[in-house]
């Protein structure tokens, strides 16, 4: 069983920065993707980012520019560095992993923006 766990979230300010990780307890370089969901109160949950094995990374087109996806494989982390927050950020992000047929997801981190 593969778990991964996500740290990093809180309250920042519009305009701020965060830097969510998610450290999963086997080796990633297995992994077909990586990515970060995010689930906003009413919303459903939506794709954020997503790395490749390969390492091509992909975003949704409200974060593009703003977001960055990355991993360390040493460290078994991916991470989503996030600047230029604004209060439509506001969600609970989830990491998630894939192989063949299998899906793991976190348990979540809350991020706010607010002033």
């Amino acid at each position: 069983q593969v778990h991964l766990a996500e740290s990093g979230g809180g309250l920042v300010q519009p305009g701020g920065s965060l830097r969510l990780s998610c450290a999963a307890s086997t080796s990633i370089f297995g992994f077909n993707f990586m990515g970060w969901h995010r689930r906003a109160p009413g919303n459903q949950r939506e794709l954020v980012a997503v790395i490749t094995g390969g390492g091509t990374t992909n975003y949704a087109d409200s974060v593009k520019g703003r977001f960055t996806i990355s991993r360390d494989i040493a460290k078994n982390t991916v991470y989503l560095q996030m600047n230029s927050l604004k209060p439509d950020d506001t969600a609970v992000y989830y990491c998630n992993a894939q192989t063949t047929g299998t899906h793991y997801w976190g348990q979540g981190t809350q991020v706010t923006v607010s002033s």
